[in-house]
């Protein structure tokens, strides 16, 4: 994905390498002191090396949460049978009629079975959307909120507001506030803001 308002732009674009060797060499050296790592992206689940990873992490000890785009949900199935994942934070970006637009992907379908899956899995997880005035209106908020009810997420769906003044992938202008978010509530979704 390439979603214009991206935090990581470095990574994204292949800047800030780690190499496996080094990051076990650093989960090694924080066992005891660390209780969990997360992954992120990009998109974590894109990585060849996910499974022996995540394999040794949990070896050492470490509790494991994965942000992800849920564009593999293959991936996101083998984590989770495997038990390698203890929490997944699953970032919904659109709806289906605006999702090429935002994350320059057709990968709609691929999140809509990562969401399933969560659904039917016993993994903790969240639904959270990065909301710029530019990209998500209140009423595209409002039929998000109806699609989570519709396929029976019964979580608190987060709303986090864009950052101005940070490095992105693209180019958008200032975005505003929507206020009085947390009224898309329903008694199934509990909108929750965060800054």
């Amino acid at each position: 994905m390439r979603c214009v308002y991206c935090y990581n732009p470095d990574i994204v674009l292949g800047k800030g390498r780690l190499s496996i060797a080094e990051a076990l060499a650093f989960l090694r050296s924080r066992r005891g002191l660390l209780q969990g790592v997360v992954l992120s992206g990009g998109e974590c689940t894109l990585h060849p090396t996910i499974f022996p990873l995540l394999e040794t992490a949990k070896e050492y000890g470490f509790d494991v949460k994965i942000d992800t785009n849920g564009s593999q949900p293959k991936v996101l199935e083998a984590l989770i049978a495997r038990q390698l994942v203890d929490y997944v934070a699953l970032d919904f970006k659109a709806l289906k009629h605006r999702y090429q637009a935002i994350t320059k992907s057709g990968l709609f379908p691929e999140f809509a079975e990562s969401l399933f899956l969560l659904n039917r899995s016993n993994v903790p997880f969240e639904v959270r959307t990065t909301v710029h005035c530019d990209l998500i209106s209140r009423d595209d908020l409002q039929a998000m909120v109806s699609f989570l009810q519709q396929v029976d997420y019964r979580g608190p769906y987060y709303i986090q507001r864009f950052l101005n003044d940070v490095p992105i992938l693209g180019r958008l202008s200032r975005s505003s506030k929507n206020e009085h978010l947390s009224t898309l509530s329903t008694d199934q979704i509990q909108i929750v803001i965060r800054e």
